[in-house]
């Protein structure tokens, strides 16, 4: 599977990952993924790979919180609400 390579900001407390950009693709070279440029043109086999792998995260920055995310899961609960 071809993966996207994505930089963002990193959590720590949390470790979660908020991604603002993908600068590149890592190309998998397999015929059978419709992400690669290998994949033949007008190929309509269902077996194909239609979808990215794992993202590749680089941190360009991190910051000593918990996401927003987190924060407002933490608050909720606090609170007793349920979603």
């Amino acid at each position: 599977m071809c993966q996207q390579v994505a930089q963002g900001t990193r959590w720590t407390r949390c470790g979660h990952f908020q991604r603002h950009l993908v600068v590149a693709i890592v190309d998998c070279n397999r015929t059978r993924c419709e992400r690669s440029v290998y994949h033949p043109r007008g190929c309509r086999l269902p077996t194909c790979t239609k979808n990215f792998g794992a993202e590749i995260q680089q941190d360009v920055d991190s910051v000593d919180e918990y996401c927003w995310a987190c924060r407002a899961a933490q608050d909720r609960a606090r609170r007793g609400v349920n979603i």
